[in-house]
């Protein structure tokens, strides 16, 4: 029979906490949310899984349920409300000027708490050993806010870069425009300024072989993948991989198609250089005259 050692602190008899300090590639997650007293195990996995992706990922339930096993999309719909219910989500719908539905998703880490600037340590930094971290005996949580770590207080504090335009050649300002103009057609396709700069040259190519600026944004934008998290690599391979071919010599682009307008009486959407009224109206009102 083992021998029992009544001295032996209490600590020593349940979970034991091996860990190392983490400087890339993880994210922080509450104990409002890991000790949720009615949240399901699905919901909570659910909602650290949504915590980890960057910001302008797919988490409609179909994406979701790609990047799961196990959990069909009726469960993760049922999580979803868990989390909303909660506090952890809101999902709404939200109207572009151009009249389409797009939804928004917000996730909260803390439901409640007031929001903070928090400055991430960049993946692509080399992270430097980690060695095992001592135990050290349980203690009773503090009320008090943790101070930020470190790492983070090292960091400098960003300041506002300058707008794309003002950085490029003439040459790339359209292919900059078209680029910071895809989000509005695809809200996944949120590049930064320094993805701006660096995709425009490959936009201008495309440009000066004759591709029509709306024929361009359409083709980067088309069959996104649901699990998109890196929509400037996309682009970058895109503008390489399906760049068209010059025009033969002596052939002439075709002109652009003439802008939608509301038509003045009827408010009906057509095609004219300018606004006015709509063939139907004029029609009638050249009849009436």
């Amino acid at each position: 029979m083992a021998s029992v050692h009544p001295n032996a602190r209490p600590h020593d008899r349940g979970l034991i906490h091996r860990n190392v300090r983490l400087t890339s590639r993880y994210v922080v997650i509450s104990n409002d949310l890991a000790q949720h007293p009615d949240l399901t195990i699905p919901a909570v996995g659910l909602a650290v899984i949504i915590q980890s992706l960057p910001a302008g990922a797919s988490v409609g339930i179909k994406a979701l349920a790609a990047r799961t096993k196990g959990l069909s999309e009726m469960k993760i719909a049922a999580a979803l409300r868990e989390l909303e219910a909660a506090g952890f989500l809101s999902r709404t719908r939200e109207r572009l000027p151009d009249g389409r539905f797009i939804p928004r998703t917000i996730s909260y880490n803390r439901p409640g708490a007031e929001p903070r600037a928090v400055r991430e340590t960049p993946e692509a930094e080399e992270a430097p050993e980690v060695q095992e971290e001592p135990e050290a005996p349980e203690v009773p949580q503090a009320q008090e806010e943790p101070s930020a770590p470190k790492a983070l207080e090292r960091l400098p504090v960003p300041t506002a870069a300058a707008p794309t335009r003002s950085l490029l050649p003439e040459r790339h300002r359209a292919a900059a425009s078209l680029l910071a103009g895809l989000r509005g057609r695809e809200p996944r396709l949120l590049l930064s300024e320094r993805d701006v700069r660096l995709l425009a040259p490959g936009v201008t190519e495309w440009l000066e072989r004759g591709a029509h600026p709306e024929a361009v944004s359409r083709t980067l934008c088309a069959d996104l993948p649901h699990d998109l998290a890196h929509p400037a690599g996309l682009l970058a391979y895109r503008l390489a991989a399906l760049v068209p071919p010059p025009l033969p010599a002596g052939s002439v682009a075709p002109p652009p198609p003439d802008p939608f307008q509301n038509c003045d009486d009827c408010d009906r959407a057509f095609r004219a250089p300018e606004p006015g009224r709509c063939r139907a109206c004029a029609s009638t009102a050249a009849a009436a005259a």
